[in-house]
């Protein structure tokens, strides 16, 4: 939300400039959506969602269990998303890769244990 398309259409890398305005969609879904009384109780997920399991992640630089736990969910399932959908930059990846790509960020980008009970429970499906 409030990335420019130029940004999120582009072919090739992006730049510094270009990775910092990325970095504030949380925060802009947060302000923009917050206004809604009905979504309120659900904000941590647009807001916290590219939160890290080791602390590295953004907009609060949030660790481990300080990130909302609905927060975390969603972290595995929009990446699944992301990495089975075709992009301007790629094509879709298979369901292995994907699923080799989560298990390689257990613990550093992900709640391990919600990588887990996903792909060992199969609740992301294509």
């Amino acid at each position: 939300m409030g990335v420019p398309d130029e940004i999120l259409l582009k072919h090739e890398s992006l730049t510094e400039a270009e990775w910092s305005v990325m970095k504030k969609h949380p925060v802009f879904a947060y302000e923009m959506l917050s206004p809604i009384r009905y979504l309120r109780r659900a904000l941590d997920i647009p807001h916290a969602h590219h939160e890290k399991w080791d602390g590295t992640g953004y907009p609060l630089g949030l660790k481990g269990e300080q990130i909302p736990l609905v927060a975390r969910i969603f972290a595995v399932a929009d990446v699944w998303d992301a990495m089975r959908s075709d992009r301007v930059y790629r094509t879709s990846l298979s369901v292995d890769k994907v699923r080799e790509h989560l298990r390689s960020l257990a613990g550093t980008h992900f709640d391990p244990r919600v990588v887990t009970v996903c792909l060992d429970s199969d609740v992301l499906v294509d």
